[in-house]
């Protein structure tokens, strides 16, 4: 069985991208490769050039990341390769599709188109969205989560804090949903009760609906703060984003709503915890936070820079959670 992960990259770089959907793709097909499937990762930049390069490698299995190609488009797909089954994985829950109308008017557009093809289905990353497809529209809905591709020596020594500057990570898409001024906010409260001076890191130079008034409100927050440093680190390559979070003590990241969170595994891969939301559902209990508590967040935080199991069980949580998304894509390419 030969396994295509599609998503849409304007740069069109192959195997490296900056772009979370091509990194998630690239994690998952490594993993299933480890598992003997046939998987590879396509970056195109419409439905034609996805048609273009099937009709020179034929593929069993097509998952398409995001819904972005036009529904007249995916149609065409469907009927030009009929022998090959398509997915289009949204990658974001309920709340976020807010944020999303197209993708919102998209999703509905494919419960039609899979009614009406017998090689096209929706499906979700987040296996509460695809619950709730199933029950709130009476549809299937197919969980198809990220698989977070691990070494066998995943990291080898926590970064513990005990003393000197704390490096704390807020990173992702600056958008409101991620909830980066309670984060901040709680990175401040940390620093003062440890009596340490901080450097709180945020990703910079992506900024979506409305995020740019919260990169300004965050710095607005901590401007002219003694012993406080606000680092905005540009969008870069997978191999060296991970090396900036390997030299974190701590990662925040208490997003409203999420399917998954990349960033919280990278960190894991790295050895770093990582404060978060009942969202990022898959992180052990004891990393979860009361969201909209920054103080809450905080206690978490210095509980988790203390801790020298802290990482051990979030790269315990993830391999489990690997565990049950293999066996997801398993039921899938057997239904």
């Amino acid at each position: 069985m030969k396994v295509i992960f599609a998503y849409k990259n304007f740069a069109a770089m192959r195997n490296i991208s900056h772009i979370g959907l091509g990194v998630a793709a690239i994690n998952t097909a490594k993993v299933l490769c480890r598992e003997g499937y046939s998987a590879e990762v396509w970056p195109v930049v419409s439905a034609g050039d996805l048609q273009t390069r099937l009709s020179k490698e034929a593929a069993d299995q097509v998952i398409i990341s995001a819904p972005w190609i036009p529904t007249a488009s995916l149609r065409e797909l469907t009927t030009a390769n009929p022998k090959t089954t398509f997915a289009v994985n949204c990658h974001s829950n309920v709340g976020f599709l807010q944020a999303d109308r197209n993708g919102t008017k998209l999703v509905r557009e494919a419960m039609d188109l899979e009614m009406g093809t017998h090689n096209f289905h929706l499906a979700g990353n987040c296996r509460r969205f695809a619950t709730w497809v199933t029950s709130a529209f009476s549809v299937p809905c197919a969980y198809l989560p990220n698989l977070y591709y691990l070494v066998d020596d995943a990291f080898s020594q926590q970064r513990t804090f005990v003393d000197g500057t704390l490096r704390i990570g807020v990173f992702g898409a600056t958008r409101p949903l991620k909830n980066l001024m309670s984060a901040a906010g709680a990175a401040l409260e940390i620093s003062r009760n440890l009596r340490a001076p901080l450097e709180l890191w945020l990703s910079a130079g992506r900024t979506e609906g409305g995020g740019e008034t919260v990169l300004s409100a965050v710095q607005e927050l901590l401007a002219n703060l003694p012993n406080v440093k606000v680092v905005l680190n540009g969008w870069q390559t997978w191999p060296q984003f991970r090396r900036v979070v390997g030299q974190m003590h701590l990662l925040i990241q208490p997003s409203y709503t999420e399917s998954f969170n990349m960033v919280t595994a990278d960190g894991v891969a790295e050895g770093v915890p990582s404060v978060v939301s009942q969202a990022i559902d898959w992180a052990p209990d004891h990393w979860k936070a009361d969201v909209d508590d920054v103080l809450d967040i905080a206690r978490v935080g210095r509980q988790l820079l203390t801790d020298n199991r802290a990482a051990q069980d979030g790269l315990n949580a993830l391999n489990r959670f690997n565990a049950d998304g293999l066996n997801a894509y398993r039921n899938y390419f057997g239904a």
